[in-house]
């Protein structure tokens, strides 16, 4: 098992569950290096003084707060571990909420919530009684020198924690292009409805893959067995004359697709809907 980037503990009410927590994605994109184009030397950035010009070794690298122009307050280690909230120590559970309350632009990034073996049993109890309710858990951590706010659910047998952004993170959605009159009409909507029905479907992520990283993949493989690489133009855009043809020609396009599908998701609706 890989290391823990964080120890503490769950707190439920007057429970306590030791976990560790640990990354549950990665990204798959492939990386590049800088180089100088002459040469192919890699490109390489030194940590310089803004003072005195001179390369600082990471050692003497320390954490300083501008509190105002030019002048920083130094922080250690153990300042950080001083900060009196007991998120520091804890995945401190404050509510519980229904999942559909969450706007999902709150949430960050994923990690898994494994459980300390003293702590199996109660971990397991707050699994199955989330279950059966249906709910996730808001809770606060803190981690890397910041406070997060978090939801925490089941995901089969482990525990899901998903850090999230402060709501004064969220940036406004004032757009003055929005705020432009629109006339549509209602064979438009009605057309435009059609078009969703005959793409809905039931999700599953094991039919979507990366195929820029793919394509990508293959052109790197050619250039290193020094194959020349063709140069696929750029397709004319398509100007859309009429709104209500182009929903027709979209309609007519999906529907042969989106038939067994469409089958599929509606049983599964059905199914939904009866045990409700």
């Amino acid at each position: 098992m890989p290391r823990a980037m964080w120890k503490g503990a769950i707190s439920f009410g007057l429970v306590s569950i030791p976990v560790g927590l640990f990354p549950a994605t990665e990204e798959k994109s492939l990386k590049f290096n800088q180089l100088h184009d002459e040469d192919h030397g890699r490109i390489k950035y030194k940590r310089a003084c803004a003072v005195d010009g001179e390369e600082v070794p990471f050692e003497h690298i320390v954490k300083g707060y501008e509190y105002e122009k030019d002048k920083y307050v130094v922080l250690e280690d153990e300042d950080f571990a001083a900060v009196p909230v007991e998120s520091t120590r804890a995945i401190d559970i404050m509510q519980f909420v229904e999942m559909e309350e969450i706007d999902p632009i709150y949430f960050q990034k994923t990690y898994y919530v494994v459980p300390e073996e003293q702590g199996v049993k109660a971990y397991t109890l707050l699994r199955r009684s989330m279950a059966e309710d249906g709910r996730v858990a808001v809770a606060k951590v803190a981690f890397r020198e910041k406070e997060h706010l978090c939801t925490l659910r089941f995901k089969d047998e482990v525990l899901v924690l998903e850090t999230m952004y402060w709501p004064d993170e969220i940036r406004a959605s004032e757009f003055e292009v929005l705020d432009k009159k629109v006339d549509v009409r209602p064979q438009e909507v009605q057309m435009a409805k059609g078009l969703i029905e005959n793409l809905t479907d039931e999700f599953d992520p094991t039919q979507f893959k990366d195929e820029f990283r793919e394509a990508l993949l293959q052109v790197v493989e050619k250039k290193v067995a020094g194959e020349e690489i063709e140069v696929i133009p750029e397709p004319e855009p398509t100007k859309v004359v009429d709104l209500m043809e182009a929903l027709k020609a979209s309609v007519e396009a999906t529907k042969k697709k989106a038939a067994a599908p469409k089958k599929t998701a509606t049983r599964s609706r059905q199914k939904k809907a009866a045990a409700s």
